[in-house]
C-alpha cells in the first residue's frame, strides 16, 4: 500500500495537527510500504539548522517522528512545497526521508502516476511564479541560508503574512491550476494519473488530453484537527480521513 498526503503546514501554532500527524506516523503510516508527502509538510522551513535550534525544539521533534517511521520499514519520500522549499540534505539524513524532484514519475503495478506539489502549474499567478523562480535559485538560497537562523525565521514569518494578504486580493482561478498548463503537463508526462496538493481543494478531476482520459487527484490540506491521505491499495485510489 502507498499513501499520498500534502499540505500539513506543521508549526508550533498548530498543535492539533502536529498530534494528529504524530499519531498517523506511529499508526496507520506503518501499514504502508511507502508514503509520499507532496509538499508543505511545514508551514515554513528556514533551514536545516532549525532541527537543532535550542530555543525551539519543534522541527527536531517532527524529524524524530519521521525517522522512527523510516526505521520501522516504511519508505518515506518528501517533496518540496512552496512553504518548505529549503528542506535539504541534513533534513533528509536525520529524518530518513528521501527528497524527491518535482515532478516525480511513479511506476507501479497499479499504473503510471506523476506527482507534483502543484504550485508550478498555477501559471495565471504571474507574481507568485516570479517569486518561485527567485527563491528556488541556488544563489538566492545560499544568500538566505548565510543569514542567522533567527533572522531567517523572522523573514519567513513576514513572507507568510505577505502571502496570506496576497491571497485575499487574488481571484480564485489565479490560485488554482491553469487548465492549459495542466493539460500540457499531462501530455509531457505520458498521460499518467496526476496526484498533487497545494490548492487545498480536494477533488478528483477528469481530463481529456489529445483524446486520452486522464485522472487528476487533488490532495486535502490538514486543518481544524483533521487530516487525510490518499491510499493506493493495489487496485484503487481512495481517500481516508484522520481525526
Amino acid at each position: 500500500m502507498i499513501h499520498f498526503l500534502s499540505d500539513l503546514h506543521l508549526s508550533p501554532e498548530t498543535p492539533d495537527i502536529t498530534r494528529l500527524f504524530a499519531a498517523y506516523l506511529a499508526g496507520e503510516a506503518r501499514t504502508a510500504k511507502r508514503i509520499f508527502i507532496l509538499g508543505d509538510l511545514f508551514e515554513a522551513w528556514p533551514g536545516d539548522d532549525a532541527i537543532d535550534d535550542p530555543e525551539d525544539p519543534f522541527a527536531g521533534q517532527i524529524v524524530a517522528h519521521l525517522s522512527a517511521l523510516a526505521r520501522s520499514g516504511t519508505r518515506v519520500s518528501v517533496m518540496h512545497g512552496n512553504r518548505d522549499f529549503l528542506l535539504g540534505h541534513e533534513f533528509s539524513t536525520r529524518s530518513g526521508a528521501e527528497l524527491l524532484p518535482d515532478p516525480y514519475a511513479l511506476s507501479s503495478p497499479d499504473g503510471q502516476f506523476v506527482l507534483t506539489h502543484g504550485d508550478a502549474l498555477c501559471t495565471d499567478d504571474s507574481a507568485y511564479q516570479a517569486f518561485r523562480t527567485q527563491v528556488r535559485s541556488p544563489e538566492w538560497q545560499a544568500a538566505f541560508l548565510a543569514r542567522p537562523l533567527e533572522e531567517r525565521k523572522a523573514i519567513a514569518s513576514a513572507l507568510r503574512e505577505q502571502s496570506e494578504a496576497s491571497k485575499r486580493g487574488k481571484a480564485m482561478q489565479a490560485m488554482d491550476l491553469t487548465p492549459a498548463a495542466t493539460d500540457n503537463f499531462l501530455r509531457q508526462n505520458g498521460y499518467a494519473t496526476l496526484i498533487h496538493g497545494h490548492t487545498h481543494r480536494p477533488a478528483r478531476h477528469d481530463h481529456t488530453v489529445d483524446g486520452i482520459h486522464v485522472e487528476r487527484w487533488v490532495l486535502a490540506d490538514w486543518h481544524d484537527g483533521r487530516g487525510e491521505y490518499l491510499l493506493l491499495d493495489g487496485q484503487h485510489l481512495s481517500r481516508h480521513e484522520l481525526r
